[in-house]
């Protein structure tokens, strides 16, 4: 069987495009489109309003509370934030 158009939640070049963010504070989750070619540093938690910053290390509130890493790190297999 063909695929015949896009397949939503992917992107053309095959990188995941949406993450679920379990917020550490109260458990809450929330499917969420990632950007494409930037990082999310921040983002608040619809539940419990707490302000989710990316961890240590990571690039992104994706890449530190998601289920799927953000696409820039599909991609590359490392942050898209990181320096060469």
């Amino acid at each position: 069987m063909a695929i015949l158009g896009p397949i939503e939640g992917v992107a053309p070049d095959g990188t995941i495009t949406h993450s679920t963010l379990t917020c550490p504070e109260c458990g809450h989750s929330q499917t969420l489109e990632m950007p494409t070619n930037s990082c999310q540093f921040f983002h608040e938690c619809v539940h419990c309003h707490v302000l989710l910053k990316a961890k240590k290390g990571d690039c992104c509130v994706f890449c530190s509370y998601g289920d799927v890493p953000c696409p820039p790190v599909q991609l590359a297999g490392k942050s898209c934030c990181a320096r060469d």
